[in-house]
């Protein structure tokens, strides 16, 4: 499938992801998200992930390879963190609180020593679906775009995966991914919920053994666990 929805160079989509959501990128909506990023542009608004990275988690898990999703809310706010991977930060950059706690919990669930880097790609070329509920963000400003269409966009894609496959393992972390459980197939998906990563959450996050559940459920179905053991950076 040629072509990309915001018909630019720098941003692209995974043709799998294109096939199944090509009637979401003709609604309304989408324009409007469209011609809103567009025009905080013009102003000069500095929005991250940069182009190349926005459908980072679409174009490193195609939609047929989804195993496992985590649900984020939105990008990280500063210069350099967001890379289009929920929870995921860039080698070199500071590893984000919550994503010390997701280290924690796989260190304790699992044994993995705790990762000196906040990459998660490599989960995400094992179908770990690394998606935010809100796409993009204005530089040092959280939560900035909620509210353009984003959340519509991210909706329809989990309602995809919901239709369109089965098995997968979705993981939802604190109250706002828990709003999207409406969206799934319970009788032919695993949904595992908790509180967020956060240390605003105290620690309610711990021990909730999200990590050697989700592979538990991947190898009853007869498909290949994650390892969740991150590469090292050197």
């Amino acid at each position: 499938m040629k072509g990309n929805p915001f018909k630019t160079r720098d941003v692209q989509i995974d043709d799998s992801w294109k096939a199944v959501l090509q009637d979401e990128f003709k609604k309304e909506y989408f324009a409007a998200l469209k011609s809103f990023l567009q025009e905080a542009k013009r102003k000069g608004d500095t929005i991250y992930p940069r182009d190349n990275l926005l459908f980072n988690a679409f174009n490193t898990t195609p939609f047929d390879e989804v195993k496992v999703v985590i649900l984020g809310q939105d990008p990280y706010h500063g210069l350099g963190q967001a890379m289009g991977l929920s929870f995921s930060v860039p080698k070199g950059v500071r590893v984000p609180p919550s994503l010390k706690n997701i280290f924690k919990e796989i260190k304790l669930d699992l044994g993995i020593p705790i990762s000196t880097h906040g990459d998660l790609t490599a989960w995400a070329q094992q179908g770990v679906f690394l998606l935010n509920a809100i796409l993009t963000v204005k530089h040092k400003e959280p939560g900035s775009h909620k509210k353009i269409g984003w959340q519509e966009f991210t909706d329809a894609v989990i309602q995809t995966i919901s239709d369109k496959r089965e098995g997968v393992v979705f993981l939802f972390w604190g109250n706002f991914a828990k709003k999207k459980l409406e969206l799934i197939d319970q009788t032919k998906h695993h949904v595992l919920t908790s509180a967020h990563p956060s240390p605003m959450a105290g620690n309610r996050f711990f021990n909730n053994h999200h990590f050697s559940q989700t592979n538990s459920i991947l190898r009853n179905s007869g498909i290949k666990p994650i390892n969740w053991e991150l590469p090292k950076m050197y």
